[in-house]
This record gives structure tokens, sequence and C-alpha cells, in this order.
């Protein structure tokens, strides 16, 4: 397991490089800093154990590249669509995010600067 943990804790080290590219410079102990290299770590993790289990399945041949590549591309357009929903009169593009207004607008309102 030691493997595992000295991997984990040298990728971990990235998370302060994202928090400062995210927020700038912060002192240490500041919350929302701290909330980044949190989600930042997470993320990073999460991230690692799904490619390793995704290329144990393929090399196992469980399932196909094929199959997997299907499969996320489904489950990215469902979630795509979960987003639209949620903010109603924006839309993802190849390009960027498509902002209808006035509805868009409306959806914004209350949101930080």
């Amino acid at each position: 397991m030691n493997i595992y943990r000295n991997a984990f804790e040298k990728l971990a080290k990235w998370r302060q490089v994202f928090a400062g590219w995210q927020l700038g410079a912060r002192l240490k102990g500041d919350p929302e800093c701290e909330a980044v290299r949190d989600h930042r770590e997470v993320t990073m993790f999460l991230r690692c154990e799904v490619n390793a289990l995704t290329r144990i399945l393929i090399e196992r041949q469980i399932i196909s590249a094929e199959d997997l590549t299907r499969i996320v591309a489904e489950e990215a357009a469902a979630l795509d669509a979960q987003y639209e929903k949620k903010f109603p009169g924006m839309k993802s593009t190849p390009i960027g995010i498509d902002y209808q207004l006035p509805l868009a607008a409306e959806t914004m309102k209350g949101w930080r600067p």
C-alpha cells in the first residue's frame, strides 16, 4: 500500500498549483483556497482511480475500448442535457457556451461578478 500512498502524496502536490492558478496567491489557511485544494485533490485521485479501473477492464477484456468510448459519449450527452435543464438559457457547443438571452440572464441573477 505504500506504493499507492506515495504515488498519491506526490500527485497531491499539484493541488497548490491549481489553487494558485484559479485564485491567485493566497495565504496558507485561506478557506477558499483550502476548498479549491481539497476539490482538486479529490478530482486528481478520482481521475487516477477511474483510469486504472478502466485500464484493468480493457486489458482483461471485460469491456472493449469501443464499448467504453460509446458509453462514455452517451453519459457525457446525458450530463450535458442535465446541465441545460439546470441552467436555463445556456447550451454547450463545440466552441463554448451559447447564452440565450434574456433567459440566461435571468438564470444568472444573483451570481457573483
